[in-house]
């Protein structure tokens, strides 16, 4: 049984992994906490953190988990280079799964826009759409940028166009073009459901409390 504490406990993330978790017979939450609340105690009592909040308070959550030696799966979005960095130098004692997206289905997503920027030749403009509900603080999205990462590593540092739409309660919609004079390839992905990302969370919890320090993707949960 795989012990998980749930930051931001009272958020629409939060909230729903400790609901969603109680149906895996496999993870067992042995604490929550919110902001304003002691995380030291939930924190101790697990074998992995799963984080979905603000950037500050994923670091501070971060340099905790280091202390008390607790793996911890990062979903947090908005987190900036220097942030990144920190993640990165702390990973070297403990493991940490950091990811822009959870979701199993947009992992595929990436994959697949890996390979299909592989094969399309520079005829080809490219640019992405994301959407997602008025509540949404940054932007454009981290999926979205990560989008643009697996392009520009495949074909060198060119422009990707990104649209962000804030609006409604849009859980989440990214769609890729591939725009040439004879045809279009549109990628699209929409979440019906924040479950996906929560979901995905408790995969790579399951996956992390199994490895070595480093800083694992979901691709690496995934094995794709």
């Amino acid at each position: 049984m795989v012990k998980i504490s749930v930051s931001g406990s009272k958020g629409k993330m939060g909230s729903r992994i400790a609901e969603l978790l109680k149906d895996d017979a496999e993870l067992e939450l042995s604490g929550s906490f919110d902001a304003g609340e002691d995380p030291e105690g939930p924190v101790g009592s697990c074998d992995c953190l799963i984080e979905f909040t603000t950037p500050d308070a994923t670091i501070k959550n971060l340099e905790l988990c280091q202390k008390l030696g607790k793996a911890m799966v990062i979903g947090t979005t908005g987190l900036t280079n220097d942030q990144k960095d920190k993640i990165k130098e702390t990973a070297k004692s403990i493991p940490i799964v950091l990811s822009p997206n959870m979701s199993v289905g947009v992992n595929v997503l990436f994959k697949m826009i890996a390979d299909v920027a592989r094969v399309l030749g520079s005829e080809y403009n490219i640019e992405i759409v994301e959407a997602h509900h008025v509540h949404k603080k940054d932007a454009p999205s981290g999926t979205a940028k990560e989008m643009a990462r697996i392009v520009k590593d495949v074909k060198g540092d060119i422009d990707i166009p990104i649209e962000s739409i804030r609006e409604d309660e849009i859980v989440g919609e990214h769609t890729i073009t591939f725009n040439s004079d004879v045809d279009t390839i549109e990628i699209t992905h929409s979440a019906k459901t924040r479950d996906i990302f929560v979901k995905g969370a408790l995969k790579a919890a399951k996956f992390l409390v199994k490895q070595k320090p480093g800083v694992y993707s979901m691709q690496d949960v995934l094995h794709i």
